[in-house]
């Protein structure tokens, strides 16, 4: 298998997730929007968007499905199975509407659409996502009380993808010192080496700055 990975928020949650299974999968940094990489990629994905992974001809994208894919081959609970993947794929289907969402919300913003020059802050944009987040966040922080982990008693990809948006949080400035279970909970996944880091050792080069306001 190889994945096709950046370090934008969903390349990078396929990465952690590859990294936390122990997949035996080759890493390859791609850029299917830079000039001359379209043609490549759009057989692998008509939408050019990161990560994909391929296996033995066929290519499958969307990290969530990635993340599927990987713990079916090794094997692992990480994507919940049995009496525990509704409940799982609940905190899927809700953070990504709601809590992921706002959070992309403003971390497009004030972190991607200033890293790539892709004009001013929205600020009513930015507002509507604290809306959003505040909203969201405050329902998360009282399901995480007396809980480590969305989904029984360990990790999983419930976790992961509720959390794709936080390693970003220098950019995106949300106020997540004000929901003390959500921030515990980010502290645990902090200590996961693959959640981290999971570009470490792999030729990933740094996203562009945000620049200083």
């Amino acid at each position: 298998m190889k994945l096709f990975y950046s370090r934008n928020p969903n390349p990078r949650l396929a990465v952690a997730v590859a990294r936390h299974l122990a997949a035996e999968v080759e890493f390859e940094f791609a850029s299917p929007f830079a000039p001359g990489q379209a043609e490549r990629f759009r057989p692998l994905n008509p939408n050019l968007s990161l990560p994909i992974l391929v296996e033995a001809g066929k290519s499958l994208w969307e990290a969530d499905a990635i993340a599927c894919r990987l713990s079916r081959a090794v094997q692992s609970d990480f994507w919940r199975m049995g009496d525990d993947e509704p409940d799982m794929v609940r905190w899927i289907s809700w953070g990504k509407e709601n809590f992921v969402r706002a959070c992309d919300m403003v971390q497009f913003e004030r972190g991607t659409k200033q890293r790539y020059g892709l004009g001013p802050i929205d600020q009513q944009l930015v507002e509507e996502g604290l809306s959003r987040f505040r909203t969201a966040a405050a329902i998360l922080d009282m399901e995480l009380s007396g809980r480590n982990w969305l989904v029984g008693d360990a990790v999983s990809h419930a976790d992961f993808r509720m959390a794709s948006f936080l390693p970003f949080n220098d950019a995106a400035r949300l106020p997540l010192d004000d929901y003390p279970n959500i921030c515990r909970w980010n502290d645990r996944l902090e200590e996961i080496d693959a959640w981290r880091d999971p570009f470490r050792g792999l030729d990933a080069p740094e996203l562009p700055p945000v620049p200083e306001r």
